[in-house]
């Protein structure tokens, strides 16, 4: 299972999402949505703004269970 850990990642770096928000040029409610793990169908360009913003690997921010 494929599952997005982005609640983590924010935590420890100490960014809220509104900030990440506004670091990416992302809808506040599409990185909820991340945040929540709501996501159905990951965007890899939404994944890419993620990573840039916070200067992470996708690894940071996704996390695959068995």
């Amino acid at each position: 299972m494929v599952s997005i850990i982005i609640n983590k990642t924010l935590k420890e770096l100490n960014i809220t999402r509104y900030e990440l928000a506004k670091r990416t040029g992302i809808q506040y409610q599409i990185i909820d949505n991340y945040y929540k793990n709501k996501v159905v169908r990951y965007d890899c360009n939404v994944l890419d703004k993620i990573c840039r913003a916070i200067n992470c690997n996708i690894s940071d921010i996704i996390e695959y269970k068995k």
